[in-house]
This record gives C-alpha cells, structure tokens and sequence, in this order.
C-alpha cells in the first residue's frame, strides 16, 4: 500500500515506499522522510529538549487558526534539535480577545539557536500580552501608524533583550533569531490582520485560487509608504575617538490587510517560504489542497506543510489562517 498524505495522487507528487511523506518536484529528497536520530539529551538540562513536531490550531470569531513546527530533514538525520520556535496564546475573552502568533528561528552557527527562537517568542508573547487591549483597540479603529510604532517598540525591546541577556551569558543561544508574528481579532466584525516581525520568512494569501506575494518589501518604486521600516545599514566612516558601531539590524516588517471570506493567509519562516519562492509545484499543490471551503484538520495541515521538495531540508513552520 502506497500512503499519498497530499491525498492528490502520484500524477503531481512523488511517492515512496509505504507510509513515505508526498514531495514534489522531479525527484525525492535525500533525506529519510520520518525522523532518525534524536538529539543529544543533558541529563542537567531536560527542560532544554525540544519536540520533533509542535501542532496547534483554534477557532475565533471568523477566523480558523492552524501551525505547525516541524523539525527539518537535515536535523533530524544528524540529531540536531529544532531551531524554530512556535507561540499561540489569547489575550481577554469573547469578541474582544486578541490572538498572537509568534514564530522564531534561531542563528543557524549557534548551537543553542533554539533557546534564543524559544525565548524570543516568550518575550514578544509578555510584552503583547501587556498590551493587548490597547492592540486590539488600535487594530479595531485602524490606527495603522499607532500600531506599527507600538509594535516596533514591542520587538526591538524584546529582541534588544535578548541580545543584552546573551552578552551577559544569562540568556545563551547566541542573543540572535529571527521574529514573524500575526495579530488576529478575535472581533468578526473586525476583518483587519496584522504582520510584523524582524527577519527572512514568507507572507502570502491565496484569494480566488491565486497566491499573492504579501511579504513587506525595502521602500522603492511603487511600495506602499510604511509598509516596512528599513535601516540602510549605511556605514559610518570609524574614529579613533569613539567605538566601532555595531553592524546594521535587519529592518522591521509591518503590515496591515483587509482580510475577505475565503482568503487564506499564509506565514511562514524561510524554511518553507524558500521553497515556495523556488518550486511553483508547491505553490500549485498547496492552492489545490486547499481550495476546500473548510480548513483541514491539524492532521491534515500537518501533511500539507511536510510535504517535501529536494534540496530544502531546513524546519517547516507555518502558521494559516482560513477565513469564514
């Protein structure tokens, strides 16, 4: 018996041996579809370990909620841990809660990589958490300007944290990770999501049968003013009389849409928005699979976003949201 987990048979994805994950593209990954070795366990530092595998998913208002984490191909044939970081919390009660999703990605040099992503997402969680009526409020009256100023401080000062908790060796894990996070209103009469973060991943929505690239860009001809705050990283020429600056932060992503009945919006770390961008048999697959007015089952999403394509072995986080 040969298992399809895409469920859209061998005519778009391959399939291997029983039980196999789908992949597309013209040839099978490397790798061993199902995990191998597990990573080294301290006996000292049992809180440390980290899932092969996160799911979790809910329903709020107009919006149905599914993530999942994932650990990469490559890490689990060398018995490395999971250097992406998943959080999903709910802030208040009833119309007026605010959901946040946070996903991290720990310095791929940094052997505690995932303890930096891990607390990365603990932090943005507290300060949101702190200010989540203020947030929703911002969100419901569409102070754009307001929530990305707001937002900024949020994860400067979290990520600012971080990097000062490492210097001081409290915090190891290099003080270095990415940071993607979704605003969602629990309100259904409030149809506004919101995007922010620091670092490389994806943005996209599937309206009508078609993905649309959402992904903040660098200001430049035909960009929406606001849509991402860049530091240009323009050197200054060194003193003598002062110390060397630090190398430039990557920019802060922000952005705001309008969501409709029937959009799926889509966030995901650089491990699954590469081969995205590269494959469109991905793109296509993921469309299809999902064009069903119900959202699938944690399952079900699960095997949607493992599906593999050759040379891309990093962790697979994703985070969608189906509207009603």
């Amino acid at each position: 018996m040969t298992l399809d987990l895409a469920g859209t048979g061998a005519g778009d994805e391959g399939e291997g041996r029983a039980g196999a994950l789908a992949y597309v593209g013209e040839e099978p990954p490397s790798y061993e579809p199902e995990p191998t070795s597990l990573p080294m366990a301290d006996p000292g530092a049992l809180e440390d370990l980290v899932p092969d595998t996160v799911l979790d998913g809910a329903r709020h208002g107009a919006l149905t909620l599914r993530a999942a984490s994932v650990r990469g191909d490559s890490a689990r044939y060398r018995g490395e841990v999971r250097r992406d970081a998943l959080l999903t919390a709910r802030f208040g009660v009833g119309d007026r809660a605010l959901v946040l999703v946070a996903v991290a990605t720990g310095a791929r040099a940094t052997p505690e990589g995932q303890r930096a992503a891990a607390t990365a997402c603990r932090w943005i969680g507290q300060a949101v958490g702190r200010s989540a009526a203020r947030l929703a409020e911002d969100i419901r009256e569409g102070r754009r300007a307001d929530l990305r100023a707001g937002l900024q401080r949020l994860t400067d000062r979290s990520l600012g944290r971080l990097r000062a908790a490492a210097g001081e060796g409290r915090e190891p894990g290099g003080g270095e990770a990415s940071l993607r996070c979704l605003l969602l209103p629990a309100d259904p009469e409030c149809r506004t999501r919101v995007f922010f973060g620091v670092g490389e991943g994806g943005l996209h929505r599937l309206r009508d049968g078609d993905w649309q690239d959402l992904e903040p860009r660098p200001a430049g001809p035909g960009a929406k003013p606001g849509e991402l705050t860049l530091d240009l990283g323009i050197a200054t020429p060194p003193s003598p009389y002062e110390p060397a600056p630090e190398p430039p932060r990557a920019p802060f992503r922000f952005r705001t849409c309008v969501a409709r009945p029937g959009d799926r919006l889509l966030m995901s770390a650089a491990g699954l928005a590469e081969p995205m961008e590269d494959e469109p048999a991905l793109l296509t697959h993921l469309a299809r699979r999902w064009a069903a007015p119900e959202p699938p089952g944690l399952a079900g999403f699960l095997a949607d976003v493992q599906v593999r394509v050759k040379g891309y072995a990093d962790d697979r986080t994703a985070v969608a949201v189906w509207e009603a």
